[in-house]
């Protein structure tokens, strides 16, 4: 039943990363950083894997003269998730 996991969620990380962009449309670095509680090294490496995986979508743009970074969970991103979630359902036994 374990191989239904989806190794991209394996990090803790990863998983709330996908998490918070579950419930929300473009979440910025600096929201995602504090909502986690990771450091900017760490959360940039955490998203850079989701992005190979292309489960989530990166928008870089300014905001005034401040560059914005924000993610969004692709849909195969959030299909993925949807499916790790299901996965871990079928792990735990019902009452």
């Amino acid at each position: 039943m374990i191989e239904q996991l989806n190794k991209g969620f394996e990090s803790r990380v990863r998983l709330g990363i996908m998490a918070v962009l579950a419930v929300n449309d473009w979440v910025d670095h600096a929201r995602l950083k504090e909502l986690l509680g990771v450091t900017d090294g760490n959360l940039a490496s955490h998203l850079n894997a989701l992005e190979l995986l292309r489960y989530v979508q990166v928008r870089k743009r300014f905001l005034g003269k401040r560059p914005n970074t924000s993610y969004k969970a692709s849909a195969a991103g959030a299909r993925a998730f949807r499916e790790h979630l299901d996965a871990i359902e079928r792990l735990i036994p019902k009452p």
